[in-house]
């Protein structure tokens, strides 16, 4: 198993598209936790969500876009660009430490 950050920004004018969907995103992350490592809004400066990054654990980039296209917030079609890396965490209190 492998790690994968997500990083997906939203479309001009889906503020209210996603406030809609909120409550079936968290349905579906509730019933999908173990996938997850963090997830959580993107805001801009002014505390508006601006897009969503999700650290997911799965067996190859594939998987891990199929883990985001069965969000509710991928079937609205919110997001407006979507970034998909292999992550390696190597240092910080989320890990213990550092890995080296």
């Amino acid at each position: 198993m492998k790690t994968f950050a997500i990083y997906c920004t939203d479309k001009p004018d889906t503020a209210q598209k996603r406030r809609d969907a909120r409550d079936a995103h968290f349905s579906h992350i509730e019933k999908t936790l173990d996938n997850f490592l963090i997830a959580g809004p993107l805001n801009d400066k002014d505390g508006v969500t601006i897009g969503s990054l999700l650290i997911v654990k799965a067996d190859d980039a594939s998987h891990a876009r199929k883990l985001l296209e069965s969000d509710p917030y991928f079937r609205i079609d919110i997001w407006q660009d979507i970034r998909i890396s292999e992550f390696i965490p190597a240092a910080g209190d989320w890990i213990g430490g550092k890995i080296w």
